[in-house]
């Protein structure tokens, strides 16, 4: 758990909806994640803040030298400084009903000290040790942390006045790298999307990431990975270089919110039962590669070595699903992200958008090819920036004007990189198309394929300003949302003390629709998936496709086979839950070998 006594953390989701969370949050104890790509929004916010907290704003204008990692900083700076005013309130509140202190206490989990102490206060018939232990409490209680997230792959070269390519510090990833490393944040930042071997090492630029004299690490690197192998490749390398990993955060490959990472068919419970199994030799590995860093830079050595956390998120529902997997599984926390797009005082989600999520069903959820990075997507139907892209396309002007250019990364045609949602590229590539392919099934899903991307720089950002009904909406307020499809299992809107009181069985807030456990719906997915794979392949069969297909399905019955064992040993749920898991996982079986794949000849 974290050092406040909370057991879940709130991840990253999108670049605007937890771009302030740490200010709604923090205080309560409560660690979020700030994506910290977007410097245009990143700056828009700032100004906001420094209006309302009567702090004098000075912009920085994009003709500043380094401008983009200098308002990253002096945004988190901000953060900081937000949190700590707040903290410091709340710790001086009184023990009184509806008061700030007590709410800080009473959303903690059941049974953790801090909670069990303030229940001993509570339960006090003496005034003077009453107040002797409301003293003690005080001192206890810790805020949350401010980390921050960056997405490797959104790592675009960026351009001076003259078209000439900048030096690769001036990368986005690298300068929001370096926008956190130089700000006061003693926090995380958390690498996603796979491993980007100039900006991790990077990292090695910053004294922050580096143990001081006492050891201390007062900036931290967490890596978010799908299985126990990417964490063992990104971790080595990272340790080689003398820098540490606090926290693996296990996520699943395809029951999560925003891009989609399916594994090679290993499920959500097999992966950490291997990082159970496995830790100690983990740690070992990583231990003896940082010393020997450390050694050879001639930098100090701890008296301890850090520890490492395992987390995990993606699709947790339940109190009954947040504690097998704190307990089975020896993890530190868990994420639960998706549920707070329904916590108004949580998350930045605009009137419209809103409504649409609260009554939504399964259906309007959906796995697509909507993303420019050309990785799976988790999308919303209902929402406004799916309407205008579809409008536009209606009226033959497809593509959006590509304003920010974060995702420019395509070289198919001459010049700069091109997003593949813009408007400049649809319409070469549609030409291009049209030019090469006779009318017939094969262009229309050319075509289909080209249309189905959509402006996330715009529409990831836009509900953080409309949101906010004090600030003037964007020029484009077209909103993308990517939440996972465990939301569809939730269903209204929640108050933060809600969502709190269902992540630790205090109540129950999901809707009356089934809903299988979290390993059956990624289980799902997965089979989705393998179904999916099946059909885009036959027409281009080969020995290569064939092997990783029979390796998939083999995967997903080692997986299916791994949770019957585990019903048997272990109960993690309701009689009549199991029984439902062990049917459905019996069905899941054979619908998988059900599945015919075509035989090379």
């Amino acid at each position: 758990m974290y050092p406040s006594g909370h057991t879940f953390h709130i991840p990253v989701m999108g670049l605007g909806y937890t771009i302030d969370t740490p200010a709604k949050v923090a205080r309560y104890g409560i660690s979020s994640v700030i994506s910290i790509i977007e410097d245009n929004l990143v700056e828009e916010i700032r100004k906001r803040y420094c209006e309302q907290m009567g702090e004098n704003y000075f912009p920085i204008s994009k003709k500043e030298p380094d401008y983009r990692a200098r308002r990253i900083t002096e945004y988190l700076n901000l953060m900081g400084r937000i949190v700590d005013r707040q903290f410091a309130t709340l710790r001086a509140d009184t023990f009184e009903n509806g008061s700030d202190l007590v709410k800080y206490f009473e959303m903690l989990p059941d049974g953790v000290p801090v909670r069990i102490r303030y229940e001993q206060m509570l339960r006090e018939k003496d005034p003077a040790n009453r107040i002797k232990l409301q003293e003690e409490l005080r001192a206890l209680i810790r805020p949350g942390n401010i980390d921050v997230n960056i997405m490797t792959k959104c790592d675009r070269i960026n351009y001076d006045r003259n078209g000439e390519p900048l030096p690769a510090e001036f990368a986005d990833a690298m300068a929001a790298l370096r926008g956190f490393a130089n700000s006061d944040l003693e926090s995380a930042v958390i690498f996603s999307a796979g491993m980007n071997p100039r900006l991790y090492s990077y990292c090695e630029s910053f004294p922050d990431f580096l143990p001081d004299a006492s050891g201390l690490i007062r900036k931290k690197i967490i890596l978010k990975v799908s299985d126990f192998r990417s964490a063992l490749i990104q971790g080595k390398f990272l340790a080689k270089r003398g820098l540490w990993i606090s926290e693996f955060r296990v996520e699943s490959g395809l029951n999560c919110g925003g891009h989609a990472f399916p594994t090679d068919g290993y499920l959500l419970g097999p992966i950490l039962e291997e990082f159970r199994s496995r830790r100690h030799e983990l740690i070992k590995e990583l231990e003896t590669l940082y010393l020997s860093a450390l050694k050879g830079r001639q930098l100090p050595l701890p008296l301890e070595i850090p520890s490492i956390r395992i987390t995990a998120q993606g699709g947790i529902g339940t109190f009954a699903e947040q504690q097998f997997l704190l307990e089975h599984y020896d993890l530190y926390a868990t994420g639960w992200g998706s549920p707070f797009l329904l916590v108004p005082e949580v998350t930045n989600v605009d009137p419209y958008t809103l409504g649409q999520l609260s009554t939504a069903s399964p259906e309007d959820y959906y796995l697509s090819n909507a993303s420019p990075l050309g990785i799976a997507f988790h999308n919303f139907r209902k929402s406004s920036g799916n309407a205008e892209r579809n409008e536009r396309i209606r009226k033959g002007r497809p593509g959006s004007p590509c304003k920010k250019k974060f995702l420019a990364f395509n070289t198919e045609f001459e010049g700069i990189p091109l997003c593949t949602s813009s408007r400049a590229y649809q319409e070469k590539k549609l030409g291009k198309i049209r030019k090469e392919l006779p009318d017939g099934e094969q262009r229309v899903r050319a075509e289909q394929i080209v249309l189905e991307k959509e402006c996330l720089c715009e529409g990831l950002a836009a509900s953080a300003m409309i949101a906010d009904q004090s600030s003037k909406p964007s020029k484009d307020p077209a909103v993308s949302v990517c939440p996972g499809p465990n939301l569809a299992y939730f269903t209204g809107t929640f108050t933060l003390r809600e969502m709190t009181d269902h992540i630790y069985g205090r109540g129950n807030i999901r809707n009356g629709l089934y809903r299988p456990s979290v390993f059956i719906n990624e289980l799902k997915l997965y089979m989705n998936h393998f179904r999916k794979e099946v059909r885009e392949v036959q027409a281009i069969w080969s020995d290569r496709k064939q092997s990783g297909l029979l390796t998939f399905r083999e995967n997903l019955a080692n997986g299916i086979d791994y949770y019957r064992e585990l019903l048997i040993k272990v109960k993690f749920d309701s009689e009549a839950a199991i029984e439902n898991m062990k049917m459905e996982l019996s069905q899941i079986r054979e619908e998988l070998f059900a599945i015919s794949l075509p035989v090379v000849q």
